[in-house]
């Protein structure tokens, strides 16, 4: 059976203060806890056990506790790997054994793909990437979504709170 990939961005597990300032967060969460239920729900709502999914990055945010964190993390199916962002504790992170990688980024092996957790400058982007008029699927916007070129936000804030395919990243 063929795997399914999956990618998300800037869950902000755990982030009382993201309700504040995220107008799409604050408009449908009373609390960092019922944000924190919904996003595991829609995860799960597509996200199988068989499957890969790449975050790309700002996990949790909030009190670093670890228990909290690892109930949040043995909720979620799939197998996990973490594209770091820039509000994420890799040390914290790996000591949870929650993602089989941890990577600044990836380059798709097959497709011209690039993932990161910000945007990248667009002559940073490989040639490989831009003459095969791929993209760069990114996090950390937010509610902003993409800069004008070949750029796909995945926050959750972009994406109905759910990891997206790679097939609606190639379409």
């Amino acid at each position: 059976m063929p795997r399914n990939y999956w990618f998300v961005s800037d869950t902000h597990f755990g982030h009382e203060n993201i309700l504040k300032w995220s107008a799409t967060r604050s408009g449908l969460f009373n609390s960092a806890k019922e944000m924190d239920e919904h996003m595991i729900e829609q995860w799960n709502s597509v996200v199988k056990q068989g499957d890969i999914v790449y975050h790309l990055g700002d996990v949790f945010l909030g009190p670093n506790n670890q228990e909290r964190k690892a109930k949040v993390m043995s909720r979620l199916k799939g197998s996990k790997r973490l594209i770091l962002g820039n509000h994420d504790d890799v040390k914290d992170l790996s000591r949870g054994g929650w993602f089989k990688k941890v990577m600044l980024w990836r380059v798709w092996d097959t497709r011209p793909l690039l993932f990161s957790h910000v945007p990248v400058h667009e002559s940073s982007l490989s040639e490989r990437v831009i003459s095969a008029g791929g993209i760069n699927v990114h996090g950390h916007t937010h509610d902003n979504g993409s800069p004008e070129g070949p750029y796909l936000s995945v926050c959750v804030e972009k994406t109905n709170f759910r990891p997206i395919n790679l097939d609606e990243i190639e379409s």
